[in-house]
């Protein structure tokens, strides 16, 4: 990954039209990610924040500074040659949601998962024809088949760019419901992200906070959000 250490050289980051999508070109050199693949990408919309991101540079290229560069060498050089591997895996959170598992006490535990999380049940058996069924307590019992084939399909359907964002909005949240719920914008992303967290939430009312808990989990909502980002900046208009 040199080019990553080398010092800014170019004094234009431009996007430009390309085969599949749109590219950036430095001073009319096309970036390539690490693994030297052209940087194609989806719309226009996603090219232009690459495009910012590499603009932004100073002196030393910062990766830490270009998440959405980061996030399409992703999808690039890793989810496209395995995209059908990396959709099973996110599909199989379908079979051990988070939403479905349910604690048995203390009843006002058992009554604020019920009223935050069977919205989200609901919305994904009206919106992705798949109803999850919730259990008590942490074993795991198979939902239908029938749902998670659903499921499982929407998954594989998302493109290499999506499905990549939407690794980060499943894993982050545990949830294949809540990661669409995210992506298809079912509710504010404040309240999705609320919703995986619930239990957190609740033991922190009850034993106070965390500072290293609330800390890491500020990493994790900010990394939610650019997922999110990242998602709607992959979809074509």
């Amino acid at each position: 990954m040199s080019e990553w250490k080398a010092k800014r050289f170019w004094t234009e980051a431009k996007v430009v039209e390309a085969d599949g999508g749109f590219a950036v070109e430095l001073d009319g050199r096309p970036i390539k990610t690490p693994a030297k693949r052209p940087l194609v990408v989806p719309t226009h919309e996603m090219a232009t924040v690459i495009a910012t991101e590499w603009q932004a540079q100073e002196g030393v290229i910062n990766p830490a500074t270009m998440p959405c560069t980061k996030t399409a060498n992703a999808a690039i050089d890793k989810v496209a040659i395995q995209h059908a591997e990396v959709a099973d895996m996110l599909a199989a959170y379908g079979d051990c949601d988070l939403l479905c598992y349910r604690a048995d006490a203390p009843q006002e535990l058992v009554e604020r998962q019920r009223v935050h999380w069977d919205p989200y049940l609901d919305w994904a058996a009206a919106e992705l024809d798949a109803r999850l069924q919730p259990r008590t307590g942490v074993i795991h019992v198979p939902q239908a088949a029938g749902a998670v084939e659903k499921l499982t399909a929407r998954t594989h359907a998302l493109n290499d760019f999506q499905l990549a964002a939407f690794h980060d909005l499943v894993s982050l949240s545990g949830s294949l419901v809540l990661g669409f719920a995210a992506a298809y914008d079912a509710r504010p992303m404040e309240s999705v992200w609320d919703a995986s967290r619930l239990d957190e939430i609740w033991q922190a009312e009850q034993w106070g906070l965390d500072d290293d808990a609330e800390a890491l989990s500020a990493v994790k909502k900010a990394s939610f959000l650019h997922a999110k980002f990242m998602f709607d900046l992959s979809t074509p208009k």
